[in-house]
């Protein structure tokens, strides 16, 4: 913080930020849905069988109805042309890539057509708390000093407690408190408990209420707060000073993304390995359906199950820790500009923006985009079963069978292309 740094990029750039973003995208083409390998799959016996009837219409017919050759040539010839799955294979891919493309102009990076078609049918979410639904930017809101002890003496040890400390809440107390001169100060963090600091022989302590009493400071546990926000109990010497609350900002548009979520028929819950109170004060003024706190990584696998009950579900978070659930839900959503590298890969779509309101977004247009899909295979199925009769019976002629097959592609990727104005409609 006092110095300066140079730093040589040393990587190759298959490593950098915009190569794994390109990547992904490569991959989000390979990886398709569920449909679009069925549609595959269908298209590789569904040829063989229309050559076969058409070699029927034009032998059958002739031999045991009687007639002439040419005109069942023809029809057999109309029926070919009908037949021909391109509308089929051509329009449901489409479909997807314009639902990928429309998630990508709203800041959501999606790997592939089965991720929009189990976005499209999940019944709840499950949020991480830190970073997910608030900013993960703690500020202090309230300093109190304990019993005797002038406020200005409780800042100024809290200076010093937190002077050479890199973590989240110590920053937050040099960005409100302001900084000392660190030298001469001899500090001593210890991980998930507070840290200590010698300055001229005196020590100097912020932490947890445990750590001040393992190092001999008296009655920490006077201290009371509300549930909004983390205390720091700070010490001077033996003595108690007070606490300093400091809390984490809910980000502006996570109400509404409840609120919308909700409106889909689609449930919320947090996960997240803070305390009980304050999950739950975030998760009541969010209006969410349920919580779990105080989860370790591992845990949170097994409360997802628990509070969606085997449903259909997507999580959304933003740290290593978040991984192995990202990886193990219907749908994982990263955040991507705060979250970490680990989470982004694990997970299956993420947002570039950090904004929970895309999730609500990108359920709208996986449905939308399901919708869509559906539409094409129904219009291509009956167009062609409609041209084949009338073909068969001699009711049509190529021109108009080279309508039922180039044409009912067209309108099909006309219709896949509403995917794409979906995201611009709904933002509107």
């Amino acid at each position: 913080l006092d110095g300066s740094l140079v730093v040589e990029a040393s990587g190759p750039f298959e490593s950098s930020e915009i190569a794994r973003v390109l990547d992904m995208v490569e991959r989000a083409a390979a990886n398709k849905s569920p449909v679009e390998r069925f549609i595959t799959r269908f298209a590789a016996w569904y040829t063989p069988v229309i050559f076969g009837v058409a070699m029927l219409t034009l032998l059958v017919p002739p031999l045991v109805l009687g007639g002439g050759w040419r005109e069942w040539f023809y029809r057999s010839l109309v029926v070919l042309m009908v037949s021909c799955p391109c509308a089929l294979v051509i329009s449901v891919p489409l479909g997807y890539f314009g639902g990928i493309g429309a998630a990508s102009r709203r800041g959501i990076l999606v790997k592939g057509g089965s991720v929009l078609d189990a976005m499209s049918g999940i019944a709840a979410v499950a949020f991480d708390k830190t970073g997910t639904l608030t900013e993960g930017v703690f500020r202090v809101t309230a300093v109190r000093p304990a019993k005797g002890v002038a406020e200005e003496e409780l800042r100024e040890a809290a200076r010093v407690a937190e002077a050479l400390s890199g973590h989240p809440l110590a920053r937050s107390v040099r960005e409100a408190f302001g900084t000392v001169n660190p030298r001469g100060i001899k500090a001593t963090e210890a991980a998930g408990k507070g840290v200590r600091a010698l300055r001229n022989g005196e020590a100097f302590y912020a932490g947890r209420a445990a750590w001040l009493r393992e190092n001999g400071v008296e009655n920490p546990s006077e201290a009371r707060g509300d549930s909004s926000a983390s205390l720091i109990y700070v010490g001077r010497g033996k003595r108690f000073l007070g606490t300093v609350a400091v809390s984490d900002v809910i980000r502006a548009d996570a109400p509404r993304t409840i609120r919308e979520l909700r409106g889909r028929g689609i449930q919320s819950y947090m996960l997240t390995g803070d305390r009980g109170d304050t999950a739950e004060r975030v998760a009541g003024e969010l209006g969410m359906d349920g919580f779990r706190a105080g989860l370790l990584p591992e845990m949170k696998v097994e409360a997802f199950r628990e509070l969606t009950e085997g449903r259909p579900a997507a999580f959304v978070g933003d740290g290593v820790n978040d991984a192995p659930l990202l990886a193990s839900a219907h749908v994982g959503i990263a955040m991507g500009a705060l979250g970490s590298d680990v989470a982004i890969e694990a997970a299956d779509a993420v947002l570039l923006n950090d904004a929970p309101s895309r999730v609500a977004e990108l359920a709208e247009i996986a449905r939308r985009t399901r919708g869509i899909v559906r539409q094409n295979i129904a219009a291509a199925l009956g167009a062609k079963l409609l041209f084949l009769v009338l073909g068969f019976i001699g009711s049509i002629g190529l021109w108009e069978a080279i309508f039922a097959d180039v044409g009912v592609a067209l309108l099909a990727v006309l219709n896949s292309a509403r995917a794409g104005r979906g995201a611009e409609a709904s933002s509107a």
